[in-house]
């Protein structure tokens, strides 16, 4: 698609957007959706899972034991979207969008059916590894493709809904995990479903231009399509590949530092509210995955109007100022549990919005020949340096004398290290998507 100059930009960003290109983006947020669901959906049922597959000697023994496998699986599960992330991020520009896809999408839906069987903590491991791995590739191909398909006025605006769909993901984790309560089993095989997606991939999403453009180009001797020694060869895609990671590290570690932590505290407040343990973790499933996740939404979608008026820069600016302050707010303002979910809409869509950021603007740092790989390489590479922040977050949240809401605050300081590192990236509004 050509760049349209600022006078030429339509009164409305979706004017002019084709029927296909409205298809792709609805297939690119269904499978997006899925991804979503395989990975949330072990945040949901985390507590019955681990109540029937770990055996310790006593109660207290238990209890700790499932708190640190808690954070090996997370651990797991983020290496994992790495692996798959590089893998199919290669793929991607190598084989194409679409037949990546098929197969990354194919690929966690398999392993996560396959965990309704699993009977040892390893076998968990090994399938939430392999599940990662599909959903670490399913996202770059995706955001890659929706960022070739539509034209420049409507690119921010068409990522950020297709990132923000991820909020279906976790609202559909959450009612599984709600329906099937104790028998956590059958949310794992509502995760085959995804499969079905690939038919539909199959009949209707043919390659993007650019990617059949860069396929001609690299038979001439440009650029190799998928090549990690081309991304990092090339001081160009060097340092925006760098600086990308670290911009998506601040994000994904006060995710689970911080975003995740909303469950933590909705438990905490509901128990003070004298609710007991089973009805408050039912209750903190509720808040985390319906209301704190209805904000998540409304901030991802409207990251990317955000991004088109104030510049990608400034938004991310903005992003980690808000998220650096909604979290006191979050903690020490309200004193129930009602009140607490009144302003969970803001914590969920002020220390979640800026991912969609992230497909926004990944994909308009690199050209056709290396997008799938740089996108995947800065979301991915975020996902494994954020792992260092799993165990800090529970070193911090166990400090005794700690509160939970003291620790999450101070845990939301790493939001302004995102303000330092957004100084080292370009600025990509109303730009066409860059060439080799």
């Amino acid at each position: 698609m050509a760049a349209s100059t600022s006078s030429q930009t339509p009164l409305r960003w979706y004017h002019g957007v084709t029927r296909y290109q409205w298809l792709v983006l609805v297939i690119a947020s269904a499978g997006w959706i899925f991804d979503v669901y395989e990975g949330q959906v072990y945040n949901t049922t985390r507590e019955d899972m681990l109540n029937e597959l770990v055996v310790a000697e006593s109660p207290a023994a238990k209890e700790q034991l499932k708190k640190q496998l808690g954070d090996v699986f997370l651990g797991i599960f983020l290496a994992g979207g790495m692996t798959g992330g590089l893998l199919f991020g290669m793929l991607g520009d190598r084989w194409g969008r679409k037949p990546t896809m098929i197969v990354t999408i194919l690929m966690y839906s398999i392993f996560s059916g396959l965990t309704y069987f699993a009977q040892d903590l390893w076998q968990v491991g090994i399938l939430r590894f392999l599940v990662s791995m599909g959903i670490g590739g399913e996202w770059a191909v995706a955001a890659a493709m929706v960022s070739e398909v539509f034209p420049v006025h409507a690119r921010a605006q068409a990522s950020s809904i297709f990132h923000g769909s991820s909020t279906l993901g976790t609202w559909l984790a959450g009612i599984v995990a709600l329906i099937v309560g104790a028998e956590w089993r059958y949310a794992y095989l509502v995760g085959v479903l995804p499969a079905l997606l690939i038919l539909w991939v199959r009949a209707s999403i043919k390659e993007p231009e650019a990617v059949v453009q860069a396929e001609a180009s690299t038979s001439a001797g440009a650029v190799r399509r998928g090549s990690l020694v081309d991304l990092f060869g090339d001081v160009r895609w060097r340092g925006r590949a760098i600086a990308g990671v670290l911009l998506a590290a601040v994000g994904l570690a006060t995710f689970w530092a911080v975003t995740v932590a909303g469950q933590d505290l909705a438990r905490e407040f509901a128990m003070r509210d004298g609710y007991s343990k089973p009805d408050a973790a039912a209750k903190a499933k509720f808040a985390y995955s319906i209301v704190q996740a209805t904000g998540g939404g409304i901030g991802l979608i409207l990251f990317g109007p955000l991004c088109q008026w104030l510049g990608r820069r400034r938004a991310f600016v903005f992003a980690h100022l808000a998220g650096l302050a909604i979290v006191p707010l979050a903690c020490f303002l309200p004193q129930t549990y009602n009140q607490l979910l009144w302003i969970l809409p803001f914590y969920g869509a002020f220390t979640f919005g800026m991912h969609a950021g992230y497909a926004v603007y990944f994909p308009e740092l690199f050209p056709a020949q290396l997008r799938a790989l740089g996108a995947s390489v800065c979301f991915n590479g975020g996902r494994i340096i954020s792992a260092v922040m799993v165990p800090l977050a529970g070193y911090v949240k166990g400090l005794p004398g700690l509160s939970l809401p003291t620790a999450l605050t101070l845990l939301s300081s790493s939001y302004l290290l995102g303000l330092i590192v957004i100084v080292f990236l370009p600025e990509t509004k109303n730009q066409p998507l860059p060439e080799a």
